[in-house]
């Protein structure tokens, strides 16, 4: 098995997904929208722009994505100020329920991942994949 840093990124992504897919199945999210519900969580009424930088899509992805949570009545797109150019998106009070289940979800498999770590051992994990996000973020938009 490659144990690089590359592909246990990829491998450890590939089964978090996976995981979090089957743990909301009866939601019937999918892929890319559990990331916009946990990010309205605390940018509820944010631009789309926003949305797809804070959540790493591409603009027209997450236009997809918007639009088949509008449809399941998971989000609203909202103009403000009459600006007809700019839409903000609202999670409804279906979305909040299910934005709540997808943040349970988050911590029970976050719990798992870390499980065996003392708390020390998670701190340091974390600081260091923080410097390492960054690292990856230079010159690009955060």
């Amino acid at each position: 098995m490659d144990f690089s840093f590359h592909y246990l990124v990829m491998a450890q992504h590939s089964m978090f997904q996976k995981e979090l897919l089957i743990k909301l199945k009866g939601l019937g999210l999918t892929i890319g929208q559990p990331k916009i519900l946990d990010y309205l969580q605390t940018h509820d009424g944010a631009g789309q722009k926003d949305i797809a930088c804070g959540c790493h899509i591409e603009p027209g992805t997450l236009t997809t994505l918007l639009n088949r949570m509008e449809e399941n009545g998971l989000v609203e797109r909202r103009m403000m100020n009459g600006n007809r150019r700019s839409y903000y998106v609202f999670m409804t009070d279906k979305g909040k329920k299910q934005a709540h289940a997808v943040a349970e979800a988050f911590m029970e498999l976050e719990e798992q991942a870390f499980c065996g770590l003392s708390d020390e051992e998670r701190t340091i994990l974390m600081e260091l994949f923080i410097k390492i996000y960054h690292n990856t973020m230079v010159g690009k938009e955060a």
